[in-house]
């Protein structure tokens, strides 16, 4: 009996073994030299200055002492969320439409919206800086339609726009993917049972697809507030964020203190994901 456990199981691990080597290589090992580079000065003594230097820097700014990389740090926070949060608004709906489409629709509504993924990062990019610059093709439009110029390049609505264009196809596939397997029955009972089309929306759909929600909000939120490349270009140099600070850390070659950096932000988004995760099991278990 224990010899066919035995060889019942082994398949399982045969499979599981490549995606644990993969894991430990490519996950663990990274993390564990931020960690160990976090924690530690240029002769590899252990620190926690590195970590402290993030909460108590200064600088001045606009003629005040501020702390820098707090500042840093909250200003990206606030362009990932009002980015992730539109790129909710915009997503749900979207998936939602798509996933009540014919079967042959839903594919090719998928593939357009996965084509700008299949570009590089860079020339999307540097395609909104060509649109949304002060001579670019938008403020064109403008013009010709007898309408003022607007100055959008180098402001924290570029730097939003960019985000929410490269990360809005990660916020439709979730939510999507969910959405179609949806066991309509539960939406069609909810209606029967008297409930009009918001109600039916907040007790039986949004219930239903908030795993596809969270798994959206987590693949926008956590690239989002670590970006770089979008805020330099859409944003002139103007906002530095944190993903901004890492990289001139990093090109500076104080790698310990731009590892403290990378590893209080893995602190913060796991912490996060951890809570926003927790609220909506306790939102489901009480039947929202």
């Amino acid at each position: 009996m224990n010899t066919q456990n035995r060889k019942g199981r082994s398949p399982a691990g045969a499979l599981l073994a490549p995606y644990s080597l993969w894991a430990i290589v490519f996950i663990l090992v990274p993390l564990a030299f931020i960690a160990y580079y976090a924690f530690t000065d240029n002769s590899f003594q252990f620190t926690l200055d590195n970590v402290t230097r993030f909460f108590t820097a200064t600088s001045q700014v606009d003629g005040r002492e501020t702390h820098t990389y707090l500042l840093i740090f909250w200003r990206s926070l606030k362009l990932a969320l009002i980015s992730t949060l539109i790129c909710l608004l915009l997503g749900y709906p979207i998936a939602y439409i798509i996933s009540r489409a014919r079967p042959r629709v839903q594919k090719t509504m998928m593939t357009l919206i996965m084509i700008p993924m299949w570009m590089n990062f860079l020339i999307r990019t540097y395609a909104w800086m060509t649109i949304l610059q002060d001579t670019g093709i938008f403020n064109g439009i403008l013009s010709a339609l007898g309408l003022p110029p607007v100055h959008i390049i180098g402001t924290e609505g570029a730097v939003v726009i960019g985000m929410v264009y490269d990360y809005l196809p990660y916020m439709i596939m979730p939510i999507y993917s969910v959405m179609a397997k949806m066991d309509l029955r539960l939406v069609e009972a909810a209606r029967d049972l008297g409930c009009n089309s918001f109600n039916t929306l907040r007790r039986v759909i949004f219930p239903l697809s908030l795993s596809g929600v969270l798994s959206g909000v987590n693949m926008v939120l956590i690239p989002s507030i670590s970006t770089f490349y979008i805020s330099q270009k859409l944003g002139n140099g103007k906002f530095f964020l944190i993903g901004d600070a890492i990289e001139g850390q990093y090109v500076a070659n104080n790698l310990h203190f731009a590892a403290a950096i990378a590893f209080i932000m893995m602190i913060v988004l796991l912490a996060g994901m951890a809570l926003m995760r927790r609220a909506a099991g306790r939102r489901v278990q009480g039947g929202v």
